[in-house]
């Protein structure tokens, strides 16, 4: 049975190598390769078209308002993760607004099983329009992080209570995203947590890759030795992604290792106070510190290829945002990295602590620097940690895996409504 799916999402790459939501689409063209038809409806960016088949997928954009005013999605709707901006705010009701009417007109053509609203907020708040409950269309809600620390604020809790009230499925990337949900309102239908996939054959160690030395430019233009050990770190440099206590180890590890290089890539609004920690480090003659900014996202397999581990001690913000389960900790064990990281939220579905890699507690610095250090004094080690985490992502995490995950739950909850 193909299935006909509405994907509702206000962030997905609108070019090649864009970093924005290609987990979505990753997705949509996993489902699409085992038959069924997918369509995926997201906002409106400057330089995106009206419409495009994306390998199968097809995607179209609306507008909510003019131009100037549409500041919502992409990345752009808080700032640090921790707070939403003025202007995204403001232009929350147009795109719900606009979004609802988009569905609409979607359904009124065609004909559709199921709609999944990836982020609860805002994207869930569509199944309080009226149109979709004549419509027999099943409703899931995609948690995906801070979809969920948004849902919990108290404007918005009795509208997301409302809207969970109509969805018959929820799905996560996390059961503490799920669990959350769960509080808020969701009673007695079906949830699922799903972890994300990664693609394989794209992010794969260096041994597997068609130009196996890739990883080497990246040294080469950071300026960093062929014989040195580099630690990686990869993401939005904002509080939840724990840089800000990476950074707070890194003196110490560059002081016991001589042959050690730290790179943090990305791009965000800590970029400045995290310089200024390492900065003695990172100005140094010959330094051992390197933040090269935002990496598009067809570079990423080869400065993968050019580290050694990586790291990404994720946290909870004070706000109490949280990431489900960061694409950068997939693709570093697609391409043979251990994996030191946090174990909260999603993280430890993807990473056993011992076998791919090592999990401490959030915040902790000293377990932090400890795991780190423990692995740089084996390289052995590391090698026998790294080929179990490709091992584990190739068995586990792909995503045809992961859509045939989604599928079966749509089936699930599908059968379930169906029955009398």
């Amino acid at each position: 049975m193909a299935l006909r799916i509405l994907f509702l999402t206000q962030t997905y790459p609108r070019w090649p190598g864009d970093m924005a939501g290609p987990f979505i689409r990753e997705l949509a063209r996993g489902l699409v390769r085992r038959g069924d038809r997918v369509t995926v409806l997201a906002p409106r960016a400057e330089g995106v078209r009206r419409s495009w088949i994306d390998d199968g997928v097809e995607v179209r954009t609306f507008a909510y308002a003019p131009r100037r005013l549409e500041v919502l999605g992409y990345g752009r709707s808080l700032a640090a993760d921790e707070r939403v901006r003025l202007g995204a705010g403001l232009a929350a009701p147009l795109y719900l607004r606009a979004a609802a009417s988009a569905v609409g007109r979607h359904l009124a053509r065609e004909e559709c099983d199921l709609l999944h609203a990836h982020w609860l907020a805002p994207n869930g708040l569509v199944a309080l329009w009226p149109g979709l409950s004549n419509r027999g269309v099943l409703i899931a809600a995609g948690l995906h992080g801070s979809d969920v620390f948004l849902a919990e604020k108290a404007l918005v809790r009795p509208a997301i209570r409302r809207a969970l009230r109509r969805c018959d499925l929820l799905t996560g990337c996390s059961p503490e995203l799920v669990e959350r949900v769960v509080k808020l309102g969701y009673r007695n239908k079906p949830c699922h947590v799903i972890p994300y996939g990664v693609d394989v054959d794209l992010f794969c160690p260096a041994a597997e890759a068609a130009d196996p030395v890739a990883g080497n430019g990246w040294r080469e233009r950071l300026g960093i030795p062929g014989h040195a050990t580099v630690l990686l770190g990869v993401g939005r440099l904002a509080t939840k992604k724990g840089f800000h206590v990476l950074v707070d180890v890194v003196p110490r590890l560059l002081a016991e290792f001589d042959d050690l290089h730290a790179v943090i890539a990305g791009g965000g609004d800590q970029m400045a106070a995290l310089r200024s920690a390492v900065a003695d480090w990172e100005q140094e003659p010959g330094s051992r510190v390197h933040f090269p900014g935002p990496v598009a996202h067809d570079d990423l397999p080869a400065l993968y290829r050019g580290a050694d581990l990586f790291v990404l001690p994720a946290v909870h913000d004070p706000q109490g945002n949280v990431d489900g389960l960061p694409n950068v900790i997939l693709e570093a064990l697609a391409s043979g990295l251990p994996v030191v990281s946090s174990a909260i939220s999603g993280i430890p579905l993807a990473i056993e602590s011992g076998v791919e890699g090592l999990l401490v507690p959030e915040q902790d610095r000293d377990a932090l620097g400890d795991a780190i250090a423990e692995l740089l004094r084996s390289p052995e080690r590391r090698l026998r940690m790294g080929a179990r985490a490709r091992a584990r992502a190739v068995s586990h995490l792909t995503w045809d895996q992961v859509a045939a995950a989604y599928r079966d739950a749509y089936l699930q909850a599908l059968s379930k409504r169906q029955r009398p």
